[in-house]
């Protein structure tokens, strides 16, 4: 990618007045005025604007991208040189972003002709154009290549240069209205690809032992059921049960089963009898032996329920890890993004009602967690998971929320915000319905489940984290307080099982032998921990 013209401004100030005015690229004004950086993290060098508040930024690979003062971005050129091309080229840019090579060469023409009338009104363009152009080694294109040029590079935006606040998290609008195929097209398509050459008779061997391929070629069969495919359902099913329980092996057991057939019925006990999680997740398939109607009306229920053959149907997440899996992870990441930031929207919109902000958003707004976590980005986990907490009633529920959210802010070294968490996460302890009288006893025996002990681990892996901090010194001394507090009120199992853990930290072993010395046996029960739901 090319940054010729760029030097050439940088060089020769007159070339740089011209491209300031009457062409808008103004290398004075490059600073955007706000923390912006893209969801990537790849690397944006600022370089010019114009004067409407647009920032012009260079990417890592060379593109240009443009974001205006508005809360909109869009790739405007696969390199300064042709970025540069089309702003001269067409210096009403701007009001071309609706145009596609589709519209025909008639129409651009046209609009193209009507805008630039409308700057000759004005000032003038045309010499300067012909003088920058040859200043700065340009090719004089048409306005229907131009905006070629112009259509293809905004098409190439997201997801790679996907550009945020760099404050906030939330995602810049799209400079421009073209429609982009959805996400499960996209992440389908090579499992298209595969199916057809499993149905060619092609690499079924290599393709079943790739996990990815695998559920790509066994959703592509979901939308596209064909009579004569039980015999790669079944080898898929066979390879897929070597994954333990996922949702592609109940998609594999569903498909073999609607075809009905009873000598698939052994296979199907097989797969389910893999291990415990297979068992469950496959509960209720008829046994071997069975009639063949009841296999069917098992899969059909299930499919109902849970698949169905409009891709379209199928939730977010479906995608978003398919598509991490193949190794899309900035694809992945975008749609995400966009998701969250439709919640937080509406959030905002919902805020006098905090029973509607719940329905529409607590259960999606977990595995959004979880899915960013996945792939890496604690950042936008963080976003997510604040937008969580303030959504759970019951106490349990509030403080699993909470010790998430310090954790994350931990993670994302926001320690001071971790520590005031913690304490609203104490505060809770210590009055589960806070103040409002309504037995809420879902913490009745905190002290002896995992939660305790989790509780008392993050206590004790911040205040390690903000030891140095020296600006947090009395917090860190109260947050290490509280641990041994809260660790002195643990049953003897899960304090056990605590000390274990941190046996290795020399600076939080001091300070359990220290608790332990001022209070021995605090909080120490022989009973064992009850099963609970994991803090996460």
């Amino acid at each position: 990618m090319s940054d010729h013209a760029l030097r050439l401004l940088r060089e020769q100030p007159h070339l740089a007045e011209l491209a300031a005015f009457p062409f808008n690229f103004d290398l004075a004004r490059a600073d955007h005025g706000e923390a912006i950086r893209l969801a990537s993290g790849g690397p944006l060098e600022a370089v010019a604007g114009d004067d409407t508040g647009g920032t012009y930024f260079v990417c890592g690979d060379g593109s240009m991208l443009y974001a205006d003062s508005e809360g909109s971005a869009g790739i405007i050129g696969n390199s300064v040189d042709e970025a540069l091309e089309v702003l001269v080229g067409l210096p009403g840019w701007h009001d071309h972003l609706g145009l596609a090579p589709a519209d025909g060469e008639e129409k651009i023409r046209a609009a193209v002709a009507e805008t630039e009338e409308e700057i000759r009104e004005y000032h003038g363009i045309d010499d300067e154009r012909t003088e920058l152009r040859a200043g700065l080694g340009l090719p004089e294109r048409s306005p229907v290549e131009l905006v070629g040029l112009l259509h293809a590079a905004l098409l190439r935006t997201e997801p790679d240069f996907l550009l945020l606040n760099a404050e906030e998290g939330g995602a810049h609008a799209l400079l421009d209205r073209h429609p982009r195929p959805p996400l499960w097209e996209t992440v389908l398509a090579r499992g298209r690809t595969d199916l057809t050459l499993l149905r060619e008779g092609s690499a079924w061997d290599e393709m079943a032992g790739d996990r990815a391929r695998r559920a790509l070629a066994l959703r592509a069969a979901q939308f596209d059921r064909r009579e004569g495919d039980l015999p790669l359902l079944r080898h898929l099913l066979r390879h897929e049960a070597e994954a333990s329980m996922t949702d592609e092996l109940r998609l594999a057991a569903v498909l073999v089963g609607l075809h009905g057939h009873a000598e698939d019925l052994p296979l199907l006990y097989e797969v389910r009898e893999t291990d415990f999680d297979t068992w469950c997740g496959l509960g209720g398939m008829p046994e071997p032996g069975a009639d063949p109607a009841e296999l069917r009306r098992w899969a059909r229920d299930l499919d109902d329920s849970l698949f169905g053959t409009d891709p379209a149907d199928e939730p977010l997440f479906t995608w978003t890890g398919l598509a991490h899996e193949q190794g899309l992870v900035e694809l992945a990441r975008a749609a995400l993004i966009r998701r969250l930031d439709d919640i937080d929207f509406r959030a905002y919109c919902d805020a006098r009602d905090s029973k509607a902000m719940e329905r529409r958003h607590a259960c999606q707004l977990s595995p959004l967690v979880h899915e960013f976590e996945q792939l890496g980005d604690t950042f936008q986990a963080l976003r997510a998971q604040r937008l969580h907490v303030p959504l759970q009633t019951r106490a349990w529920d509030r403080v699993s929320a909470l010790l998430r959210l310090a954790r994350l802010e931990r993670e994302e070294g926001r320690l001071g915000a971790a520590i005031r968490t913690l304490s609203s996460l104490r505060d809770t302890l210590a009055e589960p319905d806070g103040g409002a009288g309504s037995g809420d006893s879902s913490l009745g025996h905190w002290q002896r489940t995992n939660l305790g002990a989790y509780i008392v681990e993050e206590h004790y892996a911040v205040a390690r984290t903000a030891a140095t901090d020296t600006a947090l010194a009395d917090e860190v001394r109260a947050v290490t307080v509280a641990a041994g507090e809260l660790l002195a009120r643990l049953s003897g199992t899960a304090r056990a099982n605590v000390e274990r853990h941190l046996a290795g930290t020399t600076d939080i072993r001091t300070d359990i032998h220290a608790d332990t010395d001022a209070d021995p046996g605090a909080g120490v029960s022989a009973e064992p921990t009850p099963p609970q739901p994991s803090a996460g």
